[in-house]
């Protein structure tokens, strides 16, 4: 009879749970972007959201937690209930580069569910036109020929324009000078009138420059052409394995039910497929990508060990 009983518990208790999460989404909600408004992700974030909402029924409530580097949001998310309620629009740096550039108060891989990749952003190595150079052979031969002289600008130490400059120099065996600025666009001006020599930048910010021949673009920062800037080639023409792009990904906190997962899975890359949130994500530079969690993790990984390499070779610490 005691068995029996436990046994009536264990199916209720079950039955329940699956109740509850069949009536899932019961309430809106709430995507943490760990960047400010207005910038690049939430944008992403609200283009996405608004579409994801209309297809759960319920509203996606954009929620900016920004500070350290991400970490604060990301980690309000690592820490929340995984009720699917509340998720982290999350980036390269929140996940494969801060990590290992500083302690954080997660861990990127335990502490997180992967639910969908949603885009990547390549960047474009741009240069000055009085730095007399047409391509990637060429500025690799000029910095070869006065090492140190050439200089790069950034958004600061660590950042993911650091990093891709670090690990190009490295592939091409050249020394140059870092000179790191608060914002990236505040050293477009600089590099226009030639006091900088390069710069890894966003396809749309540097685009308009390009087309009207302030800067020259000499490579994409992805394996394949981007249409955004026919004409360009890959670097990893010239520099084989050399990659580098900012990844836009969805996560929950560790712990999120499958079937939960599969319904964000499914939506998300169906959101993806839409003609607006294409044509959006081709206003700002992005890529969509889409596909099943365990590619989005795959690809992390990769990521990750990618750039914990660049940081470890080239000894770079956060400021």
């Amino acid at each position: 009879m005691l068995a029996r009983f436990i046994a009536c518990c264990v199916l209720s208790l079950a039955s329940l749970a699956a109740s509850a999460q069949g009536a899932w989404p019961a309430r809106a909600l709430r995507l943490v972007v760990p960047f400010p408004a207005g910038g690049p992700t939430d944008v992403l974030a609200r283009a996405v959201g608004e579409r994801l909402g209309a297809r759960l029924g319920q509203a996606v409530v954009i929620e900016n937690k920004p500070g350290a580097g991400g970490a604060i949001g990301a980690d309000f998310v690592a820490k929340s209930a995984p009720d699917g309620y509340t998720l982290e629009l999350a980036t390269s740096s929140t996940h494969s580069v801060n990590p290992y550039l500083s302690k954080v108060p997660y861990d990127p891989e335990k502490d997180f569910t992967p639910i969908v990749w949603l885009g990547s952003a390549a960047r474009v190595l741009v240069v000055p036109p009085s730095l007399g150079v047409n391509d990637l052979a060429g500025l690799i031969a000029l910095a070869k020929k006065n090492p140190g002289r050439l200089n790069y600008s950034s958004s600061g130490v660590g950042s993911v324009v650091h990093l891709a400059t670090a690990h190009f120099a490295s592939l091409a065996g050249i020394r140059l000078t870092h000179v790191p600025y608060k914002g990236i666009q505040q050293s477009v001006p600089d590099l226009i009138s030639g006091q900088v020599s390069i710069l890894f930048d966003n396809i749309m910010t540097v685009q308009p420059h390009v087309k009207a021949g302030r800067l020259k673009a000499l490579g994409i920062s992805t394996a394949e052409p981007s249409p955004l800037l026919p004409g360009v080639p890959p670097i990893a023409d010239t520099l084989p394995g050399f990659e580098s792009r900012t990844w836009f990904g969805l996560y929950g906190p560790a712990g999120l039910p499958p079937a939960i997962v599969e319904r964000l899975n499914r939506d998300v890359n169906a959101v993806l497929a839409e003609p607006g949130v294409r044509e959006r994500f081709d206003q700002l530079g992005f890529e969509p990508a889409g596909g099943s969690p365990a590619q989005f993790a795959q690809m992390v990984r990769a990521d990750t060990q990618r750039w914990a390499k660049v940081i470890h070779d080239n000894d770079i610490k956060a400021e």
